[in-house]
Formats: structure tokens, C-alpha cells, sequence
């Protein structure tokens, strides 16, 4: 199972690199995370430049898609051009978007009906598409999910990997990369999290 980590220019390395990182932890169980961009290079929002590992069009072959954020979101957005490489299909794919990539969703009209989670700075902007902005870290709706908080992209990373390798491979990562001592309180906030913010569709 392959995850694309969207990756735009202008990019909040939290965001992109805790979920790569927690869910590339369960590589040996055959789920694996790659940093997916639009262009070869991209720059953080801090100036720290990465290679993408795959290409935009890798969002085709994915079976999980992570929309990361960063300070030129809503220049993505307005970009008829670059949106119309992220052809993404919920009925196959596990979707997910932290903070300003709720934007992202909105634009391609997958939050039509759900309410999101974002960040206090794209708050207005993700209400402004008139989605209902939840005052939570995580919310899901069938295979579709958003986080708000650069940290919160855990809970996105421990949603994919309870989504596809099951809880218990989730709470191995999370209890792995815990701070000593906060092992437990880390994984049930976490577990938690995701459990509470997870509408199941019938």
C-alpha cells in the first residue's frame, strides 16, 4: 500500500514530514509514504529545500493521499492547473488533508456536506468555501479526513495506518516514537483522537 504525501512549495515541514516519517514506520508491513510533488524541488516555508520522491502523478496510483499545508495554499487552490493533477477518487482511496489542506479538498469538492478540521489561520478561509470548521483535531467521515494543528498530523498518520494495517499496528508507532515516560497517555490521545473524531457511514 503506497501513501502520496502532497507536497507543495511553500510547505510546513511538520506537517509533511511527521506523517511520512510515522507512517513509513510500518514500511516492513508493506504500507509505505513518499513525498509526492508538483515540481522536482520544492521550498518549505522556512527555506529548507526537498527532493520530491515521486511525481504529482503518482496521486493516480495511490492508495492513500495526504494533502499537507503551508503558507501558498491558497495559491495552490486558485491554480486551475495545478488542481487538475490531483484527480483523487474516495470510493478507492483513503483521503486525508492537514490544516490549510483542507483548502485543497474544498476546491476539489470533497468536504461537500462534512464539516473539516484546520488550523486557527485558514479558519477563515476554509469557512469563507462554506464549510463548517470544527473546534477538533481530527475529524473523518467514511475515507475521507482532515487534521488542524501542525501536530495533529499524527492522529492523520495513526488514522491511516489503523485504517489499513488495524489499530494495534498504530498504537506500536505511536508508543515507538512517544516521548520517554508518555507512552501511554501518547497513544490513547492519540487513539482517542481518531476514534472520536471518526463518523463510521453506513
Amino acid at each position: 500500500m503506497q501513501v502520496a504525501v502532497v507536497t507543495f512549495d511553500g510547505f510546513n515541514e511538520l506537517d509533511s514530514f511527521i506523517a511520512s516519517a510515522l507512517i513509513n514506520r510500518c514500511r516492513k508491513d508493506g504500507l509505505e509514504a513518499f513525498i509526492t510533488t508538483p515540481t522536482p524541488v520544492v521550498t518549505s516555508m522556512n527555506g529548507v529545500e526537498v527532493t520530491g520522491q515521486r511525481p504529482m502523478d503518482f496521486v493516480t496510483q495511490a492508495d492513500v493521499v495526504l494533502i499537507g499545508s503551508g503558507v501558498k495554499t491558497r495559491d495552490v487552490v486558485a491554480d486551475d492547473r495545478l488542481i487538475s493533477r490531483l484527480p483523487l477518487d474516495p470510493s478507492r482511496q483513503l483521503i486525508g488533508a492537514q490544516c490549510s489542506g483542507a483548502l485543497v479538498l474544498a476546491r476539489l469538492g470533497l468536504l461537500d456536506g462534512m464539516p473539516a478540521c484546520t488550523d486557527m489561520k485558514s479558519r477563515p478561509f476554509v469557512e469563507a468555501c462554506d464549510i463548517a470548521v470544527l473546534d477538533a483535531p481530527f475529524h473523518a467521515e467514511g475515507n475521507i479526513a482532515t487534521a488542524g494543528g501542525c501536530l495533529a498530523s499524527q492522529y492523520l498518520a495513526a488514522w491511516v495506518i489503523t485504517r489499513t494495517l488495524g489499530e494495534d499496528a498504530a498504537r506500536d508507532v505511536l508508543d515507538y516514537v512517544a516521548p520517554v515516560g508518555e507512552n501511554r497517555e501518547t497513544v490513547e490521545r492519540a487513539m482517542r483522537a481518531v476514534r472520536t473524531g471518526e463518523v463510521v457511514l453506513g
